[in-house]
Protein backbone atom coordinates (compact mmCIF):
# COMPACT_ATOMS: atom_id res chain seq x y z
CA UNK A 1 0.00 0.00 0.00
CA UNK A 2 1.12 3.36 -1.06
CA UNK A 3 1.50 6.23 1.14
CA UNK A 4 -1.69 7.97 1.52
CA UNK A 5 -0.92 11.89 1.36
CA UNK A 6 -4.60 14.35 1.59
CA UNK A 7 -4.60 17.96 1.80
CA UNK A 8 -8.22 19.21 2.82
CA UNK A 9 -8.38 22.45 0.97
CA UNK A 10 -10.45 25.18 0.45
CA UNK A 11 -10.75 29.28 1.72
CA UNK A 12 -11.32 29.93 5.99
CA UNK A 13 -14.23 28.61 7.32
CA UNK A 14 -15.11 26.00 4.88
CA UNK A 15 -14.22 23.04 7.42
CA UNK A 16 -10.80 22.42 6.54
CA UNK A 17 -9.77 21.67 10.00
CA UNK A 18 -12.90 19.39 11.16
CA UNK A 19 -13.07 17.50 8.25
CA UNK A 20 -9.92 16.89 8.12
CA UNK A 21 -9.03 16.16 11.74
CA UNK A 22 -12.51 13.27 11.42
CA UNK A 23 -11.01 11.82 7.83
CA UNK A 24 -7.50 11.42 9.06
CA UNK A 25 -9.20 9.51 12.41
CA UNK A 26 -11.04 6.77 10.28
CA UNK A 27 -8.40 6.26 7.86
CA UNK A 28 -5.98 5.85 10.81
CA UNK A 29 -3.26 8.49 9.87
CA UNK A 30 -1.84 11.48 11.57
CA UNK A 31 -3.51 14.79 11.23
CA UNK A 32 -1.43 18.07 10.39
CA UNK A 33 -2.96 21.19 11.15
CA UNK A 34 -1.46 23.52 7.96
CA UNK A 35 -2.17 26.69 10.23
CA UNK A 36 0.29 25.53 12.64
CA UNK A 37 2.93 25.46 10.33
CA UNK A 38 2.75 28.97 9.42
CA UNK A 39 5.71 31.53 10.56
CA UNK A 40 4.39 34.11 13.27
CA UNK A 41 5.06 36.66 10.97
CA UNK A 42 2.18 35.37 8.65
CA UNK A 43 -0.16 34.66 11.56
CA UNK A 44 0.19 38.11 12.89
CA UNK A 45 -0.34 39.74 9.07
CA UNK A 46 -3.57 38.02 8.90
CA UNK A 47 -4.81 38.86 12.59
CA UNK A 48 -4.11 42.91 11.54
CA UNK A 49 -6.49 42.21 8.54
CA UNK A 50 -3.96 42.37 5.72
CA UNK A 51 -3.54 39.01 3.24
CA UNK A 52 -0.25 37.28 2.48
CA UNK A 53 1.23 37.82 -0.45
CA UNK A 54 3.15 34.65 -2.37
CA UNK A 55 6.46 35.79 -0.70
CA UNK A 56 5.03 35.33 2.64
CA UNK A 57 3.01 31.96 1.32
CA UNK A 58 5.94 30.16 0.03
CA UNK A 59 8.02 29.50 3.49
CA UNK A 60 4.41 27.96 4.75
CA UNK A 61 3.85 25.73 1.31
CA UNK A 62 7.27 24.38 1.78
CA UNK A 63 6.78 23.33 5.93
CA UNK A 64 3.77 22.09 5.05
CA UNK A 65 5.39 19.78 2.45
CA UNK A 66 8.52 19.17 4.08
CA UNK A 67 5.53 18.05 6.64
CA UNK A 68 4.15 15.71 4.67
CA UNK A 69 7.39 14.00 3.37
CA UNK A 70 8.20 13.29 7.28
CA UNK A 71 4.94 10.96 7.51
CA UNK A 72 6.18 7.71 5.30
CA UNK A 73 2.78 6.37 6.18
CA UNK A 74 1.04 9.07 4.75
CA UNK A 75 -0.81 12.12 6.82
CA UNK A 76 -4.18 14.31 6.14
CA UNK A 77 -3.84 17.92 6.33
CA UNK A 78 -5.62 21.46 6.07
CA UNK A 79 -4.06 23.69 3.96
CA UNK A 80 -5.96 26.75 2.07
CA UNK A 81 -3.89 25.81 -1.18
CA UNK A 82 -5.96 28.26 -3.03
CA UNK A 83 -3.72 28.39 -6.08
CA UNK A 84 -2.66 26.31 -8.94
CA UNK A 85 0.85 26.88 -8.06
CA UNK A 86 0.02 26.21 -4.38
CA UNK A 87 -0.95 22.73 -4.99
CA UNK A 88 2.28 21.94 -6.84
CA UNK A 89 4.59 22.94 -4.78
CA UNK A 90 2.56 20.75 -2.13
CA UNK A 91 3.28 17.89 -4.56
CA UNK A 92 6.39 18.60 -6.00
CA UNK A 93 8.33 15.65 -3.76
CA UNK A 94 4.63 13.60 -2.89
CA UNK A 95 1.36 12.44 -4.64
CA UNK A 96 -0.86 14.53 -2.74
CA UNK A 97 -4.81 13.90 -3.14
CA UNK A 98 -6.73 17.03 -2.74
CA UNK A 99 -10.20 17.22 -1.39
CA UNK A 100 -11.24 21.14 -1.64
CA UNK A 101 -14.15 21.96 0.61
CA UNK A 102 -16.55 24.17 -1.06
CA UNK A 103 -18.59 26.25 0.80
CA UNK A 104 -20.70 29.43 -0.85
CA UNK A 105 -19.55 33.42 0.42
CA UNK A 106 -22.63 33.69 2.76
CA UNK A 107 -22.14 30.52 4.99
CA UNK A 108 -18.69 31.05 5.09
CA UNK A 109 -19.32 34.49 6.58
CA UNK A 110 -21.53 32.99 9.01
CA UNK A 111 -19.23 30.34 10.17
CA UNK A 112 -15.86 32.79 10.47
CA UNK A 113 -18.09 35.28 12.69
CA UNK A 114 -19.54 32.32 15.16
CA UNK A 115 -15.60 31.49 15.92
CA UNK A 116 -12.20 32.64 17.44
CA UNK A 117 -9.45 32.44 14.75
CA UNK A 118 -6.56 34.15 13.38
CA UNK A 119 -8.18 34.80 9.95
CA UNK A 120 -10.67 37.86 10.07
CA UNK A 121 -13.62 37.88 7.90
CA UNK A 122 -12.24 40.93 6.23
CA UNK A 123 -10.14 38.88 4.40
CA UNK A 124 -12.25 35.97 3.16
CA UNK A 125 -12.99 38.18 -0.02
CA UNK A 126 -9.16 38.44 -1.20
CA UNK A 127 -8.89 34.49 -0.10
CA UNK A 128 -12.29 33.96 -2.45
CA UNK A 129 -10.67 36.01 -5.38
CA UNK A 130 -7.64 34.32 -5.42
CA UNK A 131 -8.90 30.86 -4.90
CA UNK A 132 -8.35 28.29 -8.32
CA UNK A 133 -11.20 25.68 -8.11
CA UNK A 134 -9.09 22.16 -8.89
CA UNK A 135 -8.57 21.86 -12.90
CA UNK A 136 -10.37 18.62 -14.41
CA UNK A 137 -6.37 17.50 -14.73
CA UNK A 138 -5.51 18.01 -10.78
CA UNK A 139 -5.33 15.09 -8.46
CA UNK A 140 -8.29 15.11 -6.62
CA UNK A 141 -11.88 16.17 -6.25
CA UNK A 142 -14.42 18.84 -5.52
CA UNK A 143 -17.35 18.25 -1.98
CA UNK A 144 -19.78 20.06 -1.09
CA UNK A 145 -19.22 21.59 2.24
CA UNK A 146 -23.00 22.39 3.31
CA UNK A 147 -23.09 18.53 3.85
CA UNK A 148 -23.73 17.22 7.43
CA UNK A 149 -20.25 15.92 8.23
CA UNK A 150 -21.19 12.22 8.25
CA UNK A 151 -22.27 12.54 4.10
CA UNK A 152 -19.03 14.81 4.08
CA UNK A 153 -16.72 12.57 5.36
CA UNK A 154 -18.58 9.53 3.09
CA UNK A 155 -18.08 11.77 0.09
CA UNK A 156 -14.47 12.35 1.00
CA UNK A 157 -14.16 8.45 1.67
CA UNK A 158 -15.42 7.53 -1.80
CA UNK A 159 -13.45 10.30 -3.71
CA UNK A 160 -10.72 9.21 -2.29
CA UNK A 161 -10.99 5.80 -3.40
CA UNK A 162 -12.53 6.08 -7.00
CA UNK A 163 -9.68 9.22 -7.75
CA UNK A 164 -10.11 10.96 -10.87
CA UNK A 165 -10.93 10.17 -13.77
CA UNK A 166 -7.53 10.97 -15.71
CA UNK A 167 -5.55 9.72 -13.08
CA UNK A 168 -7.69 6.25 -11.48
CA UNK A 169 -7.98 5.64 -7.91
CA UNK A 170 -5.47 6.79 -5.25
CA UNK A 171 -4.46 3.04 -4.94
CA UNK A 172 -5.24 2.00 -1.55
Amino acid sequence: MSARRIVVMGVSGCGKSTVGARLADRLGLPFVEGDALHPAENVEQMRNGFALDDDMRWPWLDRISHTIQQHAEGAVVSCSALKRTYRQRLSMANAVFFLHIEVAREILLERMSSRRHFMPASLLDSQLATLEPLAPDEFGATLDGTANLPLLLSSAENALTLGTPEMGPVGW
